[in-house]
């Protein structure tokens, strides 16, 4: 994993938990904290954030909502927010 990604990776599952499970955060706030950290426009940082999203819903340990609705980290489009699993 390249030092981005795993910033990526530490941001998202940062903000999930401070957020807790029964919210969620949106991918450009993650972006935006890489970013801000890294002195680089976050917009650019987008894409890598859903890459690094759907491996770690691939991996179980992040969930990708859809209209609030879990979706298939492998087949999805459009407007999405992230989340931790439940653990009920």
């Amino acid at each position: 994993m390249s030092a981005p990604d795993s910033d990526l990776e530490a941001a998202i599952l940062t903000l999930a938990a401070a957020r807790g499970p029964d919210k969620s955060i949106c991918p450009s706030e993650a972006a935006k904290q890489v970013g801000t950290d890294r002195g680089i426009d976050w917009h650019g940082l987008m894409q890598p954030v859903r890459r690094t999203a759907v491996r770690l819903a691939m991996e179980g340990r992040l969930v990708i909502l859809r209209k609030g609705k879990p979706v298939d980290p492998a087949d999805f489009r459009g407007v999405y927010r992230l989340t931790l699993p439940r653990q009920d």
